[in-house]
């Protein structure tokens, strides 16, 4: 008996320290490759444009998004990313175009972190953005509406 608990808290420890970014959103560094999938599977794709130091933003990825995007509710619903709104690191634009993520976020009128913006496997914008995080009271129902927003525009138009 001793033996199993033994094995079962190794198996546990082992599955614990394997699962990589619990605490983290993946970084936009491929956008062809994210809509590729976004476009396979019809759903939207989220960004989160942050600031080192924007204690907002650490609020609305670690209450929020990364609930979310642990959530099997949303495996299916939208891609989780986020990138670094002033940052000279680069990323494959939605065009194949290596770009900074901050003329990716001046491409997008980025002014403010937090901004959420929701996108179509193109790279068009399928909602409002979600600025600032003013409400916190109220910010998860904004952010579900507009994710189910963006998933049925996604969903409503034809695929090719």
């Amino acid at each position: 008996m001793a033996l199993g608990l033994g094995l079962a808290i190794l198996a546990w420890i082992a599955t614990a320290s394997a699962a990589p970014g619990r605490d983290e959103l993946g970084f936009a560094t491929d956008l062809t490759r994210d809509a590729e999938v976004a476009r396979t599977r019809q759903i939207p794709i989220l960004i989160l444009f942050v600031a080192p130091d924007c204690s907002y933003c650490e609020r609305v990825k670690h209450e929020f998004l990364l609930p979310m995007q642990h959530s099997p509710e949303y495996a299916n619903k939208v891609i989780f990313r986020q990138l670094y709104m002033k940052s000279s690191n680069t990323l494959l634009d939605f065009d194949g175009k290596r770009i900074s993520h901050t003329r990716f976020a001046r491409q997008h009128k980025i002014k403010f972190t937090p901004t959420i913006n929701l996108l179509d496997a193109d790279g068009n914008l399928l909602v409002e953005p979600l600025v600032g995080l003013s409400t916190p009271d109220f910010y998860g129902a904004y952010l579900e509406a507009a994710i189910d927003a963006a998933l049925a525009k996604t969903r409503a138009s034809p695929t090719p």
